[in-house]
C-alpha cells in the first residue's frame, strides 16, 4: 500500500504493537461508573472513537484502588469485577482497528470530590473517603486536608499500580499510561510546590522522583515486554519554584532508562493559583523539547483541533503522536473528517461506506444537474 503523504495517517510502532495512524484519543474523565465498574456509556464513548478512526483509544483516569478515585463516578481496576466490565470495551475497540489503552491513576489530594456537574463542596459524610498526599496540604479552599503518606503506605500504592496493570492485561488492554500529571498523587510528589517531605521521597529532585520512578519500575516489571508503557507528565507547574521543563527533561531520561516508551506532554493543574496559557500550540514546545533532549518518543496535547496543525506537529518532529480530547468530544469521527480535509482516504467502516459514497455521488449529480433536478438520482 502506498504511504500517505500526511504524517497524521502513517502507522506508528511502539514495541510489539502498531497503531494504524498517529491519532490518539486522550484520556477524558466521564464520571459515569458505579463503584468503578464500566457500563454501556464507556462502551459507546470509547467504542465510537475507535469506529471514528483513531489509532489509539485511552480510557479516562482509572483508579488503582477505591480511595484513588477522583469522584465516586470514576473508573477503577482494583477487582475482578472491573476486569469483566472492561473486556467488552477493549474487544470492541480492537474489532474496529484501534489499540485500547488505559490510564492508571491515584488522585491523591484531589480525590473524594463530587462529579463536576454535581458541584457544591466536599462529598457528604458517609460518602467521602480519606485522602492522602506527599504532604498534609489541601489542594484549595474547601478541599479536605490529606494525610501525609508513610513509607509503608507508599510501598502499598506501588503494589496497587502493579496489580492494576495485571488486571489491565487481563481486561484486554495493550497499552498503559501512568498518570503523573494534573495535580494527582504522582505529580504531587514530583512538584516542589506540593512535596514538602524531608525523607527519601522528598527534598531535592532525586528524592521527589523516587516514588513515581518506583511505580514505573513496578508496572514495567509486570507488563509484557512487547507492550508499551507511557507516562503523562505535567511538564511545568507554571509557577516560580515549581516543576520546570528542565526537571521534566531529566525525569524523562530516568523514565526511559526504566522502560517507559513515550511521554504524553501536558502541563499544570497541580496548584490552584497557576497561570496557564490557553489555546494552540502552547504545549507543543514541551513535547518537542523532551523528544529532542531526552531522546524519547512524545505525544503532543492541548487545543489540537485543526487537522493541518496536527499534521504539521508530526512533520516538524515535535511529537510522534497527537492526543486529541476536545476535538474528539465534539466529533467522534475527527480522524475520518481530518482525512477528508487533508485529501486522504477516510476508510469509512463498511456499514457507513456505501451511504457516505452514495451521498457524495448524489450531491455531485445534483450540483451538475442544477437545483431541483435530482429525481434521476436514487
Amino acid at each position: 500500500m502506498e504511504e500517505t503523504k500526511h504524517y497524521l495517517f502513517r502507522p506508528f510502532k511502539l514495541r510489539g504493537i502498531e497503531l494504524r495512524n498517529r491519532i490518539a484519543v486522550a484520556p477524558m474523565c466521564q464520571y459515569s461508573a458505579t463503584d468503578g465498574i464500566a457500563n454501556n456509556w464507556h462502551l459507546v464513548h470509547l467504542g465510537s472513537r475507535a469506529v471514528g478512526g483513531a489509532g489509539l483509544v485511552i480510557t479516562e483516569a482509572t483508579a488503582v484502588s477505591a480511595d484513588a478515585r477522583i469522584t465516586p463516578g470514576c473508573l477503577g481496576l482494583w477487582s475482578d469485577a472491573h476486569v469483566a466490565a472492561l473486556k467488552p470495551v477493549t474487544a470492541f475497540i480492537a474489532d474496529h482497528g484501534a489499540v485500547a489503552g488505559v490510564q492508571l491513576n491515584h488522585a491523591g489530594r484531589k480525590a473524594s470530590r463530587p462529579r463536576p456537574w454535581d458541584r457544591g463542596g466536599p462529598l457528604a459524610s458517609g460518602v467521602a473517603w480519606p485522602i492522602s498526599a506527599p504532604s498534609a496540604l489541601p489542594f484549595n479552599k474547601g478541599y479536605a486536608v490529606p494525610s501525609e503518606l508513610s513509607g509503608a503506605e507508599i510501598e502499598a500504592i506501588v503494589e496497587q499500580f502493579a496489580a492494576a496493570a495485571l488486571r489491565a492485561l487481563e481486561a484486554g488492554f495493550k497499552l498503559i499510561e501512568l498518570h503523573m500529571a494534573h495535580g494527582y498523587l504522582l505529580h504531587s510528589f514530583l512538584s516542589p510546590l506540593t512535596n514538602k517531605r524531608h525523607d527519601e521521597f522528598g527534598g531535592d529532585f532525586r528524592g521527589r522522583v523516587e516514588f513515581p520512578l518506583r511505580v514505573a519500575k513496578a508496572v514495567r516489571s509486570v507488563w509484557p515486554e512487547d507492550l508499551p508503557l507511557l507516562v503523562r507528565l505535567s511538564v511545568t507547574d507554571w509557577l516560580p519554584g515549581g516543576l520546570t521543563l528542565e526537571d521534566s527533561i531529566e525525569f524523562a531520561k530516568l523514565l526511559k532508562a526504566v522502560g517507559i516508551d513515550m511521554i504524553d506532554c501536558s502541563s499544570g493543574f497541580g496548584v490552584p493559583d497557576e497561570k496557564i496559557p490557553s489555546g494552540y500550540p502552547f504545549q507543543v514546545p514541551f513535547s518537542s523539547a523532551i523528544r529532542k533532549q531526552a531522546g524519547i518518543a512524545t505525544g503532543a496535547v492541548g487545543f489540537i483541533l485543526d487537522p493541518q496543525d496536527a499534521d504539521d506537529i508530526l512533520a516538524k518532529q515535535d511529537a510522534d503522536l497527537v492526543f486529541i480530547a476536545r476535538g474528539m468530544l465534539n466529533d467522534p469521527y475527527w480522524p475520518k473528517h481530518a482525512a477528508s480535509t487533508l485529501g486522504d482516504d477516510p476508510h469509512w467502516p463498511v456499514q457507513y461506506a456505501y451511504a457516505v459514497r452514495h451521498f457524495h455521488d448524489k450531491a455531485w449529480q445534483a450540483n451538475a444537474l442544477g437545483r431541483g433536478q435530482t429525481k434521476s438520482v436514487s
